[in-house]
């Protein structure tokens, strides 16, 4: 139980928002899928992989819907994460995500423009510590805390050709990372109602952007989830949840003071169009049996408010599955000092 309740919390807080903008683009968070929330036990080790599946078609002005500048974004994404228990009280986890592919679409006159590309993301390095763990009751209190980095394995320079002989810097929402180092703040409250069996939890995620080699720094992410659960059968459950993130908008290095004015003019309408206000209720359901847990969550947008006109969020869903196991076999108190 205390493994579906934490896959389950993972899956509701740890979900990819694709993009910073229709012009501008970029990741919100590099996280998706089941990374653990909580802690786990001394020794104890957890494999996780998800495969995550965007696509979008619609267009926001402010909270309006427009007509967009190309035809649709999609994304097919593959995250890993391995989480290790140094002690009771800290765990250790690395991270990082696939890209299959990340596709800007647009329909031409007599053709279709695709700007794609594909490879690693980023990987993020990110501890969790519990703070305070107590039952009294029949409810337990847990909270826990994190910080993580964020660092860039991805380009976020790839250019697309777009006539024969022509390249052309391609849109940073088809760029495999932002190219920043970002620092990551995170917390985990949660209630358990024994009796109940009622569960009750609350989490939150910052991500503190940094300016890449191109002199941008992508808007500050930030979300915060509520949850509620209950367990249908023994080793099934399902999750709700209501979240709620914001982006901020896309700001200019000091490197822009020294480039030709068109470049200039150009990432400063981009910058207009980035920074957004979004509303998410977000469905789960897991199976879990000896170890090993088998989920699938999707994404529903309740409502949206983008800067300027952009791609706004439509269909996420996200399958995956966690192995959990202890590395080293837990010693009899009662067997016989050797």
């Amino acid at each position: 139980m205390r493994l579906f309740l934490i896959v389950l919390f993972s899956l509701a807080f740890y979900t990819n928002s694709f993009t910073q903008g229709c012009c501008s683009g970029g990741a919100g968070s590099p996280i998706a899928g089941g990374a653990a929330t909580g802690v786990l036990q001394e020794n104890q080790m957890e494999i996780s992989a998800n495969y995550q599946y965007n696509k979008s078609d619609k267009f926001f002005t402010e909270n309006r819907d427009t007509v967009g500048s190309f035809d649709n974004f999609n994304s097919n994404y593959l995250f890993f994460r391995a989480d290790y228990g140094l002690s009771k009280k800290l765990t250790m986890s690395i991270a990082s995500g696939y890209f299959l592919n990340k596709s800007q679409v647009m329909d031409l006159e007599l053709d279709t423009l695709t700007i794609s590309s594909k490879g690693f993301s980023d990987l993020i390095l990110f501890p969790r510590y519990d703070i305070y763990n107590k039952t009294k009751n029949g409810i337990r209190t847990e909270i826990t805390l994190g910080l993580g980095l964020k660092i860039p394995l991805g380009s976020h320079t790839d250019s697309t050709e777009i006539v024969p002989g022509v390249w052309d810097i391609s849109p940073p929402i088809t760029q495999l990372s932002t190219g920043s180092q970002d620092l990551m703040f995170y917390s985990f409250f949660f209630k358990d109602y024994q009796k109940q069996k009622l569960r009750i939890f609350v989490n939150s995620l910052y991500i503190r952007k940094g300016y890449n080699s191109l002199g941008l720094r992508f808007g500050d992410y930030s979300s915060i989830g509520i949850f509620a659960s209950k367990s249908i059968y023994r080793k099934w459950g399902i999750i709700g949840q209501i979240k709620g993130e914001m982006m901020q908008e896309m700001k200019l290095g000091k490197v822009f003071d020294d480039v030709e004015d068109w470049i200039v003019d150009e990432w400063r309408v981009k910058q207009n169009y980035t920074g957004s206000k979004k509303l998410f209720f977000v469905p789960q359901i897991s199976y879990s049996q000896n170890g090993i847990t088998v989920f699938a969550t999707s994404e529903i947008p309740l409502y949206q408010y983008l800067n300027g006109t952009q791609v706004g969020s439509q269909n996420q869903f996200t399958i995956g599955i966690n192995y959990r196991f202890l590395t080293k076999k837990c010693e009899d108190p009662l067997s016989p000092i050797n």
